[in-house]
This record gives C-alpha cells, structure tokens and sequence, in this order.
C-alpha cells in the first residue's frame, strides 16, 4: 500500500498560480500512476491529470491542458501539479490517488482546497 498526502493549496487571484504537491510513501514500487483529481462543492469529484510513476506518460482533463503541468520529483517522491492561469472554475478539493494497474483507487487524504478569487 501507498499513502498519498496532499499539500499546497490556497486562495488565490483569477490568472494566478498554485503548485500543489502530493507526497507518496510505502511500497512506491507497485504504483502504475498518480493521478490528481478535484471534486468542487456539488459536484462529482473529476479527473484533472495523471503521470505514471516513471514520469514518462502524462494525461490531463480538457479543462485545464495548457495551464496545468503534473510532474515528478523522483527525490521527494512527489507528484506535483503546477498550475498557472487560474479560473474560478478550477476552485475545488484537490486530492491525488493512485492506480497500481488496475484503475484508480479512491483517494483516502484529505485534499488540499483550492480556491480562485475574482
């Protein structure tokens, strides 16, 4: 098992940025991919972006390509969002999961809440 906690959410202007950071410890070796997700009040959580443990291979949500940027640090073992241009829309509870290879799993942390001011 892996234990995923996110960090570095905030409030934040329209067209700002944000990075947040999702710190991975255990069995690192049996992920496939961390993905990042949001879930805003009201709605059903959505996925934004995914990276494989490798970091080779990156996916994003429609919504955000060409504003996030999802990473790894393979000396912090962190999977970290970058995110520039910032919408109101984008305000939600962030969480990250992972996938072992054989689809995702639900998140377990807390999330780390994003807000986008106008």
């Amino acid at each position: 098992q892996v234990q995923l906690v996110e960090s570095g959410g905030g409030l934040v202007q329209s067209g700002g940025s944000l990075r947040l950071s999702c710190a991975a410890s255990g069995t690192t070796s049996s992920l496939y991919k961390v993905g990042w997700f949001r879930q805003a009040p009201g709605k059903e959580r959505e996925f934004v972006a995914a990276i494989t443990w490798r970091g080779v291979y990156t996916t994003y949500a429609d919504s955000v390509k060409g504003r996030f940027t999802i990473s790894r640090d393979n000396a912090k073992s962190t999977v970290d969002l970058q995110m520039n241009s910032l919408k109101l829309e984008d305000t939600a509870v962030y969480y990250c999961a992972p996938d072992y290879g054989l689809g995702w799993t639900a998140p377990r942390g807390q999330g780390t809440q994003v807000t986008v001011s106008s």
